[in-house]
């Protein structure tokens, strides 16, 4: 297959993860395999070049104007990819005059500020006409510091951190930092090749490179880095070839970027639309193939949606969610004798003007502690995985929604403590303390298999009573981005771990619908959740699918 017509079958591997930049990545690659281009058998051998390089290196160094740098030959094994015949394997060190530079004391304000452009790692970037600089230096600071005066036309290659493999060749005269190793290419050897290689090999010089906290490659590493070495001419051929090529990339980029566009303001307006009727066939309509709304966007909007009231019609005849919060206050008066704690009064908060939407008449504004008739702490004691005492549930546990079960530990507990921590159906378990902010607040609703279970200290039981509160559409409504808002605002770090407390948590404000219409609601969001993971599976297969067809091109285009 040839190149061209792997360019020409882009749209049908376009949506593989950063398809354009593999395209770059194998243009790239061809080039300096010498897979682009049919090779000329009229070229003079890089065989003969390489020996009139060795000549011009040889001259320099006798004329003390370069060092000696000492390369090994490279042999048939050290040969990282076979080349054609007519090319040549060496060293970088064997086609360029390599140095770094250096940083001048700080302290001394009279080797900054000259005329003399001084570039540090982060300024590289892959220019290829590289001028100007952040900071400069003088003649004092070359004339007492270590440095190598680099000329316009070579090329520079950073070693440090994360800035390992960039490159970028002079417009200018300039010095550099020691992060920085300059080359000037010897003649027979053209800049904008020999940068070609470097950048095809970055990854390359990241896994040569050594150190910890600040990685870097050596300038011993560098030029004993293996080097192919094409015909002066294809060289020449394969620069005005990659240019080509890669203004092609840029076009192909463009255009996704322009197609991204459009396709967002598409996508803005079908969810408009999911918005005014939110049913299944306007949620298929939301993943076209030219402008998917990505799911994780698409899920908050369906949250968001079912606790404004606009996920399934009111009926009249319901009972106003007011009368709920009463009967729960009087069955919380109960609950509190019987415990022994504090009783939650009714908590009057802003009027409806006050928050960024309105809710449905039969609808309130409330608190969720003014639905919850007792918070509980879980166990601290010591748990493990023997399988005899208590089955405790732990973070891992909670999921989105539910309560698994298949990884749990156990722990000898009093049947006083079980009784007080053992959950009950519709009781929902919170994350109230986590490393990770996004785990702090996560819910779960007990089920009846789950009243076996205790839990651990870093969770918080929220008992609902059940004849008032539809448990799942209270994990529903703790799950939309206005209260997740709410629950990220109050969390306080401790020795690295993130915390919510109950009176926090009594505090979170959300709107709350009768109870039929809860139950109403959390059907019509399993109903569109479960659509939305199908259509999710169907996107990530296409996208797979675009990734295999491009890993097979690829394959095709570079295996020997």
């Amino acid at each position: 297959m040839k190149l061209k017509t792997f360019f020409e079958k882009f749209d049908q591997f376009a949506d593989a993860p950063n398809a354009v930049a593999k395209m770059r990545e194998l243009v790239l690659q061809l080039a300096v395999q010498g897979k682009l281009l049919d090779q000329n058998p009229s070229d003079e051998t890089a065989d003969k070049l390489l020996a009139q390089i060795r000549k011009t290196k040889d001259r320099l160094i006798s004329d003390k104007a370069i060092k000696k740098q000492d390369t090994d030959p490279i042999t048939n094994d050290q040969a990282p990819f076979v080349v054609p015949p007519s090319w040549a394997w060496t060293r970088l060190g064997e086609v360029g005059d390599w140095g770094s530079g250096s940083t001048p004391p700080r302290g001394n304000h009279e080797l900054y500020g000259g005329n003399i452009p001084w570039l540090k790692s982060g300024e590289l970037n892959d220019n290829q006409s590289l001028s100007g600089s952040e900071e400069s230096v003088t003649e004092l600071a070359l004339k007492t510091g270590s440095f190598r005066r680099n000329i316009p036309g070579d090329v520079l290659l950073a070693m440090y951190g994360a800035t390992i493999g960039k490159v970028a060749i002079l417009a200018e005269p300039a010095v550099t930092n020691q992060a920085v190793c300059g080359c000037t290419p010897f003649k027979g050897v053209i800049n904008r090749y020999l940068i070609t290689y470097l950048i095809s090999q970055r990854a390359n010089f990241h896994s040569a490179s050594e150190g910890g906290a600040q990685p870097n490659i050596s300038k011993i590493k560098i030029v004993g880095f293996p080097f192919p070495l094409p015909p002066l001419a294809e060289q020449k051929r394969i620069v005005a070839k990659v240019d080509e090529l890669m203004a092609l990339c840029d076009r192909l980029d463009a255009q996704q970027q322009e197609r991204a566009t459009r396709h967002a303001d598409l996508a803005r307006a079908s969810l408009a639309r999911f918005a005014a009727a939110p049913t299944p066939a306007n949620l298929h309509f939301l993943f076209h193939k030219s402008y998917t709304i990505t799911p994780a966007d698409l899920r908050k909007s369906i949250l968001t949606l079912a606790v404004q009231g606009k996920l399934v019609p009111q009926d009249p005849n319901d009972e106003p969610a007011n009368r709920l919060i009463d009967r729960i206050l009087k069955l919380r008066q109960k609950f509190a004798q019987g415990q022994r704690a504090k009783v939650v009064k009714r908590l009057r908060i802003l009027d409806s003007t006050s928050f960024d939407h309105n809710i449905p008449d039969l609808w309130t504004w409330c608190r969720l502690g003014e639905l919850v008739l007792d918070f509980r702490y879980g166990t601290s004691r010591k748990c493990a995985r023997n399988a005899s005492g208590v089955p405790v549930l732990r973070i891992p546990n909670i999921q989105s929604g539910r309560i698994d079960s298949t990884d749990l530990k156990f722990t000898d507990m009093p049947p006083s403590e079980f009784n007080e921590l053992r959950l009950q159906k519709g009781d929902v378990l919170l994350v109230r303390s986590n490393g990770s902010e996004s785990l702090v607040g996560r819910s779960a609703v007990a089920s009846v298999e789950d009243e076996r279970f205790a839990y651990a200290g870093y969770l918080v039981r929220a008992r609902i009573p059940q004849k008032e509160i539809f448990s799942p559409y209270l994990h529903l409504a703790l799950s939309t981005p206005s209260v997740r808002n709410q629950i990220e605002s109050p969390i306080r770090t401790t020795s690295g771990v993130k915390n919510i407390n109950t009176t926090e948590l009594s505090n979170l404000v959300l709107s709350l619908p009768p109870l039929a219409e809860q139950r109403r609601i959390v059907v019509k969001v399993d109903q569109l959740m479960a659509l939305v993971d199908e259509l999710e599976t169907q996107i990530a297969a296409s996208r797979a699918t675009a990734n295999n067809l491009l890993e097979a091109l690829v394959a095709e285009l570079t295996t020997p």
